[in-house]
């Protein structure tokens, strides 16, 4: 009997020593991660990067070193980021619309979605097309009747995607607009509070004059109303069936390893869940709140995402 206990005990620490074994060897950073962000310093992707780098490397000891890849649309970072090592060190903050749209509308993108491993999203855009209150556009409908009734309308848009959409929107309603292209969503509030257009596409930094009543979202471009804004229509109302909005997301070169992703990936989202983070208040407040996509589902989701942008495409080509 004491053989059989001692021989008992032998097995236990073995099987002790191989966990914490594997503990021991779960994939980690062999050096500084550089997170190469999508858009200008000071935007919506810009800001979270840098807040989730600074926890990021709090927690974990990890050093990161973001850096600004600016243009076409998140096409220069995506094209940057397929031909670094996938070995961790260096991963992408983006939006979708960079990775689907943009490489299908693109006769030259140099990238697809193919050439990424998605790690996680972190929130969604409150996308809307805004005018001032003092306009006095309530909704879209308001809109509508006051081109059909000769008024000409400039129309402020950050992205291809959104200028094909507003396209969709004025066919199916039989109206027009004046399309102008701004730089990012800032350009289209700065534009607004203006007067220097009359209405714009907004991911969400319109919120703030929205809550303050200096501006009104006519219209939610996103599949469900908008937070700040619940009694403005959805674009299906009117005829289009496509979602303007985005996901804000994470992603590296394809191939990284699963163990890498699964660690990056779980750590990301550890801190914008997280209450305490500044990270977490930030998207709760410009955005739709914390939405983490990851794994399978995000694959499956960004090629759902792919088809159906290529179909509001085709549409805008009609």
């Amino acid at each position: 009997m004491f053989y059989r206990f001692i021989k008992t005990g032998i097995v236990i620490a073995t099987l002790a020593a191989s966990i914490t074994v594997t503990n021991a060897t779960e994939w980690s950073p062999s050096g500084p991660i550089k997170l190469m962000i999508a858009f200008r310093a000071g935007g919506g992707v810009d800001t979270q990067a840098r807040l989730i780098a600074g926890d990021l490397q709090e927690r974990h000891g990890w050093k990161i070193i973001p850096e600004n890849l600016a243009g076409k649309g998140g096409a220069i970072m995506a094209r940057t980021l397929k031909a670094e090592p996938a070995d961790g060190l260096t991963i992408g903050m983006t939006v979708t619309e960079a990775i689907t749209y943009s490489s299908i509308a693109s006769r030259n993108a140099g990238y697809s979605v193919d050439d990424f491993t998605m790690l996680t999203t972190t929130t969604g855009s409150q996308m809307g097309l805004f005018a001032k209150t003092s306009r006095g556009w309530k909704t879209l409908p308001d809109l509508i009747a006051a081109i059909k009734g000769g008024q000409k309308i400039t129309l402020g848009a950050m992205s291809p995607r959104l200028a094909d959409g507003a396209y969709i929107l004025a066919r199916e309603n039989g109206i027009d607009f004046t399309t102008v292209m701004v730089k990012g969503g800032k350009g289209a509030l700065n534009g607004v509070l203006a007067d220097d257009l009359d209405v714009g596409w907004g991911a969400g930094p319109q919120n703030k004059s929205v809550l303050a009543g200096d501006l009104v979202n006519l219209v939610s471009g996103e599949s469900k109303p908008l937070k700040v804004s619940p009694d403005a229509p959805l674009l299906a109302d009117f005829g289009v069936p496509y979602i303007m909005g985005a996901k804000f997301m994470f992603v590296a070169p394809a191939g990284l390893p699963e163990d890498a992703r699964k660690v990056l990936t779980d750590a990301i989202i550890e801190v914008v869940s997280d209450p305490n983070t500044k990270v977490n208040a930030m998207i709760n407040k410009a955005f739709s709140g914390v939405e983490t996509i990851s794994g399978s589902d995000l694959d499956k989701f960004m090629a759902t995402l792919s088809a159906q942008d290529q179909a509001l495409l085709d549409a805008s080509s009609e």
